[in-house]
Order: structure tokens, then sequence, then C-alpha cells
């Protein structure tokens, strides 16, 4: 494992062991090797794709020199996939590679089923018969798909699955799950321990602001009915408390407790988007039930029972002015109430899958862990039928990123987000992109497709 550690160092910093493995498992189809497939397929080679299977029919000519890297002089008259295949397999030999040297068009006409072996088909340049029927075959063989179009500076790029689940979603912003608004037994037991009116000045100033804040709060709600600040009024009342118990200017803890004092005002519970995943109909799991929607169910069996409306504590707490001694105590216990909530969900999942039916451990405890840690983030990916968005499009939606004359608004922020991941390419879709089809130019399209795959 040292010297894939090593060649994929940089992108393991991104998406790390379980997204890196996910990759080089992963099997890509690509249909049409030109200039927009080819430097698609460059991309997820050298990112350390699985294996690659190059389809065209066609040979190389010389108006392929000039928009192509993959060939070169000695190539025209030559089968372009053989061409484009053998020069993508010199970039990395450890991704396996071949070509079909077969029109895609008369492929998915003859061989539907030749289509099931892949984790995702790259459609480039195919007109819209053969990109329906592709669309149906590989939403029932439930395998992605992305089209990609090309009109010299312009383009097109579409992505197509009946449903893609993701756990390690990596939003952009997001708050940390330190539970100071819902602090639990443990957590609470330690803020009452602890004196803010300490008549030492060095150990005043080491009190972590997450104590202070816990603390504090439940000053405020027993003199207020049980209620956390909420009108404006209140949060500012409750900012110059934190503010009075400050004995000195230089206090960074109390200043990072007032600076992280809307934590404490936060709504508690799930959001509305978990809240969404919880009761989606896939949560009623069965044997053929994906292994995201039975620990779905296990979670929402936990939210009911034992989180106390709650998801799982994702137990890691960030930098804070602290000693060492309050900082390693507080990190114990929330690794604790994350451990214990992870053992929990875990028990559920062998439950419901033996309940099912299934192997018990069929699930492991790395992924249940991961989706423990992630539970506040999970997303569900659905698109349209490709068929139903060319005889129904979404004209509004269309209208409106065609006219923009902000050029940076022609695409949602979160495409936007995506377009500058340069050479990243990505198993699990961390995002919901809008399901339908925006034409954007076209030296920015591929670098949006290289982010599809972690």
């Amino acid at each position: 494992m040292a010297e894939p550690k090593t060649k994929y160092d940089r992108q393991l910093r991104i998406w790390g062991d379980q997204g890196q493995a996910a990759l080089e498992k992963a099997s890509i189809c690509l249909l049409n090797c030109g200039p927009t497939g080819s430097e698609t397929l460059k991309n997820l080679v050298l990112g350390g794709i699985g294996s690659i299977t190059v389809i065209d029919g066609s040979k190389v000519e010389l108006g392929d020199l000039g928009n192509n890297f993959m060939v070169d002089e000695s190539s025209v008259g030559q089968s372009k996939a053989k061409c484009v295949c053998a020069f993508l397999q010199e970039l990395n030999d450890a991704v396996k590679a071949k070509f079909i040297e077969e029109y895609p068009e008369a492929l998915i006409e003859t061989n539907p089923s030749f289509f099931s072996q892949f984790t995702l088909v790259v459609a480039t340049q195919l007109v819209e018969d053969s990109m329906v029927k592709l669309d149906r075959i590989c939403r029932e063989a439930n395998v992605m798909l992305v089209f990609a179009r090309s009109y010299g500076l312009t383009g097109l790029v579409r992505i197509s699955v009946k449903e893609h689940t993701v756990i390690e979603s990596k939003p952009d912003h997001f708050l940390d799950d330190l539970r100071l608004n819902n602090p639990w037994p443990e957590l609470r037991r330690l803020a009452e321990t602890t004196d803010l009116q300490v008549s030492d000045p060095i150990s005043h100033k080491h009190i972590p602001y997450v104590i202070i804040l816990v603390k504090m709060a439940d000053e405020w709600a027993k003199s207020h009915g049980g209620n956390l600040p909420s009108t404006r009024e209140e949060k500012k009342e409750f900012k110059d408390l934190l503010k009075a118990r400050m004995i000195a200017l230089d206090e960074d803890n109390y200043k990072e407790a007032i600076d992280a004092s809307f934590k404490v005002f936060a709504p508690r519970g799930i959001s509305s988007d978990l809240q969404q995943v919880i009761n989606d109909g896939c949560a009623e799991v069965d044997s053929s039930s994906l292994d995201f929607w039975i620990m779905v169910a296990a979670l929402k069996e936990f939210l009911a029972k034992e989180g106390g409306g709650e998801a799982p504590l994702e137990g890691s707490i960030p930098d804070m002015t602290s000693s060492t001694e309050h900082y390693v105590n507080l990190q114990n216990i929330y690794f604790a109430k994350a451990d214990a909530d992870f053992l929990a969900i875990e028990q559920r999942v062998r439950n419901i899958l033996k309940k099912i039916g299934r192997d018990p451990n069929s699930i492991s405890k790395a992924i249940i862990k991961s989706f423990c840690k992630n539970a506040r983030k999970l997303k569900i990916c659905r698109y349209r039928l490709v068929e139903e968005e060319f005889n129904s499009p979404i004209l509004s939606e269309l209208q409106k990123y065609l006219t923009d004359e902000d050029y940076s608004l022609l695409f949602p922020d979160c495409m936007m987000a995506v377009l500058l991941w340069d050479s990243i390419f990505c198993l699990e879709l961390s995002i919901a992109l809008l399901p339908i089809t925006i034409v954007f130019p076209g030296n920015l399209m591929v670098r949006w497709m290289r982010t599809y795959l972690v």
C-alpha cells in the first residue's frame, strides 16, 4: 500500500482512503473518444480509476490532430479507440484499459446488457434518440450516466441516475456538532463542576468556551422558564452576560465564547433536510434495500427511542483556548458520547439486517461509523429521465441561466464549487445538482466532469 499512498497522496488528503478505494474499484465506459471524452478519461486515469473501456468505431483523421491530445500524426488512419486507449494506459499503468472498435449507437441497439458491468458510463456526442435509449438502459441497471456534448465553444453536461445516496457529502458550511443548545448529561455535569468564578486569573482564562457556554446557557434557562435566548434583544443580553464574566481584556476563551454564542441559539433536533431523508419511503426496508437505507432505518429508530431527537454525535471538537487538562477531559466526553451513539446505531443495523434475512455483519463497522459521523449531512440525488426532460423541459429554469448577464450566476453555487476542483474525480457525488441540462462554455465542461465520481 506504500506506493499507492505516495502516488495519490494529494487526492487522499481530499477524500481519504475510502474515497480512493471506491475510485480504484470503479469501472468506467467511454462512448466516443473525441476531445471531450478523451480529456475526461485522462483525469480519471491520473486519479487512479480501476478500469476504463473506450468504445469508438471511427478512425483518426487529420482534423483530430488539432483538438485531441491523445492522438498524433502516426495515428492517422488507425482506430481512434485503440490510439486513445494506448495513450491513456501510458499515463498510469495501474489502470486496466481496453477498447472496442464499434460505434456506440450500434452497441446501444444490439447489446444493451453490455453497460450493466460498469460503475459509470460517460457518453459524448450522442444524438437525442441514443441518449434516451441509453438513459433507460443505465437506469434499469443502476449505472451512473454522464452525457456530454460540445458544439465548438459551447456544450452541455447532464448527469443521470435513478438514485445516488451520499454519506460523506462534505458541505462547505456546517456548524460544529457541539450540542451547546442541548448538552447530554455527562457534558452538563462537567460544566456544573467547573467554577467560572475561580480567583486565579490564569485558570480563569483557560476554561474552554464550550464549558462557559453550556454553563451560562443553563443559568439563563433557569431564569427564563427553561428557554434559551431567541429574540435579538435576548441574544444581545446573553452576550453581555458573557462579557460581564471577563476579568481581563486578554481572555481569549471568553472572546471565543462570545463569537460562538450563536451555536447556543441554534434550534435543537435534526435539520429539515435530514428529516426528509428519514421520512423517505425507502427507509421502510426489505431484503433488497441498499445498505444506505438500512442505516437510515436504524437512524430513524435511534432518533425515536434513544437519541432524544438528535443525530449521532460526530465526536470531534475544534481547537480552543484551554488548559490541557480541561481540553482532554472535554475531548474524552465527546469521544465517549460519539462511541456510545455509534454502538447504538450499529446494534440497530445488525438487528434490521437479521430481521430482513441478511447477514448481520454484511455492513462493516467502518461504514456504519462513517454514517454516524456524517448523519447530519446525508444527501440523496434523484434525476428525471432524459426523455422526460426532452419532452417537458423546465423552461423557466433554462431561461434564467441562459439569459443571466452575470456569468458567475450561470450555474448554481454547487456547480461553481465543482468547477473549481480542477483535477478531482469523486465516487460519491457530494451535492444535489439541478436535474436539468445546463449549457456553458466548453472549456469548463471537462473540468466540471472530472468531479462527478468521489
